[in-house]
């Protein structure tokens, strides 16, 4: 209960100034945020750019920046959370991670391994309904896959924002919706 100690991954967008309002947000509730930056100050106007960015990276080195960035504080039992592509990043780390406290998904999922297990660890998705990026044939699938991990998932979803709803900066943004995942989102941290 209490304190959560959070690690927050950006989107293809980069570590937009969205992000660290977010982070603000969390911190503001008594969690201990950070915002690693993946594409090491890379930001984009596009989703087009920033997929050509994170492409051209790859996905292996991405992914090393991310464990590196969260191996000195997994001890701690974290919460691994982020923003579209940060959430198939965070999903990836708390799957592996043993330690993991919580996964929180906003705007985007991933693929998970066949022999992934966990033990209860408390997942939460919000997504735009439908999503581009995220159809309900998959997001059907991925929840019972999820479920075969043994993680206990919540999925929201919410009917006509644009993909990255939370983003004040984007013509996804949809107020409505953000300032419920918001609420919804820090009832989960606070169940921790």
């Amino acid at each position: 209960m209490g304190l959560m100690n959070i690690m927050l991954f950006h989107s293809t967008f980069g570590l937009r100034p969205a992000v660290h309002a977010a982070a603000d947000r969390l911190r503001a509730a008594g969690h201990e945020v950070r915002v690693p930056d993946l594409f090491e100050g890379h930001t984009f106007d596009t989703v087009e750019e920033g997929m050509a960015f994170k492409e051209e990276v790859g996905k292996d080195e991405l992914l090393k920046r991310a464990v590196l960035a969260a191996a000195p504080y997994s001890d701690q039992g974290l919460v691994y959370a982020g923003f579209s592509f940060g959430a198939s990043v965070a999903q990836t780390l708390a799957l592996g991670d043993a330690k993991a406290r919580g996964l929180l998904l906003l705007h985007g999922t991933s693929d998970i391994a066949e022999n992934a297990t966990v033990d209860e660890l408390p997942v939460q998705l919000h997504v735009a309904d439908p999503d581009p990026f995220e159809s309900h044939d998959w997001l059907n699938s991925w929840y019972l896959q999820m479920q075969r991990t043994g993680a206990d998932v919540e999925v929201y979803r919410y009917p006509g924002a644009g993909h990255l709803f939370t983003d004040p900066d984007l013509p996804d943004h949809d107020g409505d919706a953000a300032q419920l995942t918001w609420k919804v989102s820090l009832g989960f941290l606070a169940t921790l």
